[in-house]
């Protein structure tokens, strides 16, 4: 079923949208329906005669309410557009029994007929407004068969006013056309702009992740050193003094680099400074041995074996497997339990392709992974993962745990 839309506001979905007499016009649309069938009902009243009218005119009144029928209609055809149509069709095949034979056989007020057929192809599909169009012209051709046998129009005239008809269908069609595209075009710039808008939160809550994995990494290493450093100061402070202020210049120190890591990460949330530059280098395989060794400074018994032919390789992966040996001695660190004796890195280059393997032979709760926030596992399993890697993490037959990394060196999938 048809269901036509209760008024024409779409039409300012058009190209108006710029044009300042389109804009006025489609703001005061009753007005300029009342200047229509006033203008055309007054000139119709004219040509049907002068009024009163005089004796020997016994069609004039019936003409009149013709017309009048023609007229009134058309400020409802909005909202009751068949109804609006239909009453006007009805009176212009009324009007044929009524001026058979005569010079009003048709009327000035019959073109509110080819505005209908405009309106009705402006708002329905070539299905319904071509067979409006053709009921027009049929009744055209019936009302003036009777003028063309009085000789009061020609053959001519007949085949302009069909063609009148055809060239009101064909306008509305392309009104028609024209609002719907203009409708498609912004429909899908709404739908480009809330896939936009879609994909933007999407990068902003990855961002949110890999600054919340940076932050965890970082802090949660860092801070485990300066506790268990922290830790032995305090039982050495008055044996051994010197020790003691070494212990407290590494805290010093691993904080400070904490801090500056911490720091340049969140750097990238500060919109108004865009071209600060980062406090320091992204960390990487260059700076293992130094991870390494603080946490050997913390107690752990752990050591760094190189195999192959170094290779730098793309800042992607370069950063993934530092944070990844980063984030698996923290782990040995918190739940290796008391009976680890050693941990081991062993970085091997392998061609086009790094592997890292991190192993402890401890019997605690490695296994479970971190406590806290789940950045742990999960976070070095995404960021190699991200750099076309490979992770596994479990336990070892002998007893410990084990997490293997392997990353190609340019970062591709």
């Amino acid at each position: 079923m048809l269901r036509p839309r209760t008024d024409e506001s779409s039409a300012g979905t058009d190209a108006g949208a710029t044009d300042p007499v389109g804009r006025w016009l489609r703001g005061h649309a009753r007005i300029v329906d009342a200047v229509v069938v006033t203008a055309v009902f007054g000139y119709n009243l004219l040509v049907i005669g002068p009024f009163p009218p005089p004796e020997g005119r016994p069609d004039f009144f019936a003409l009149l309410a013709v017309s009048l029928l023609l007229c009134a209609p058309y400020p409802f055809r909005r909202r009751y557009p068949f109804t609006a149509f239909g009453l006007m069709l009805g009176a212009a095949c009324a009007q044929i029994p009524v001026a058979a034979g005569s010079v009003n056989g048709i009327l000035a007020a019959d073109v509110m007929l080819v505005f209908a057929v405009h309106h009705i192809a402006t708002r329905f599909r070539w299905t319904v407004g071509v067979p409006a169009a053709a009921l027009v012209a049929v009744w055209l051709c019936l009302a003036a068969v009777p003028m063309l046998r009085a000789g009061y129009m020609s053959l001519d005239t007949v085949v302009l006013l069909v063609m009148v008809i055809v060239w009101a269908w064909t306008w509305g069609t392309l009104v028609r056309v024209r609002r719907a595209h203009v409708a498609g075009l912004r429909e899908r710039a709404l739908h480009l702009e809330r896939e936009r808008d879609t994909q933007a939160t999407i990068a902003a809550a990855r961002e949110r992740a890999r600054i919340a994995r940076e932050i965890h990494d970082v802090v949660a290493h860092s801070l485990g050193v300066m506790v268990v450093v922290a830790d032995g100061a305090s039982r050495t402070v008055h044996t051994a003094p010197e020790r003691a202020r070494e212990a407290m210049v590494r805290v010093r120190d691993t904080g400070r680099t904490a801090m500056t890591e911490t720091r340049r990460m969140l750097d990238v949330l500060r919109d108004d400074e865009p071209g600060e530059p980062e406090l320091a280098p992204q960390p990487g395989i260059a700076r293992l041995e130094h991870l390494v060794e603080d946490a050997r400074a913390a107690g752990l018994p752990v050591t760094l074996s190189v195999e192959g032919e170094p290779v730098a390789p793309a800042p992607g992966p370069d950063l993934a497997v530092y944070r990844v040996v980063q984030e698996a001695l923290s782990n040995v660190r918190r739940h290796a339990g008391p009976s680890l004796t050693r941990a081991e890195v062993a970085l091997a280059y392998r061609g086009h392709e790094i592997e890292v393997r991190v192993t402890d032979d401890g019997r605690g709760s490695a296994g479970a992974g971190p406590a806290g926030g789940g950045h742990g596992l999960v976070g070095m399993r995404e960021r190699i993962a991200a750099c076309g890697g490979t992770l596994h993490t479990g336990g070892r037959p002998g007893g410990g745990f084990e997490v293997l990394a392997v990353v190609p060196t340019g970062g591709g999938r």
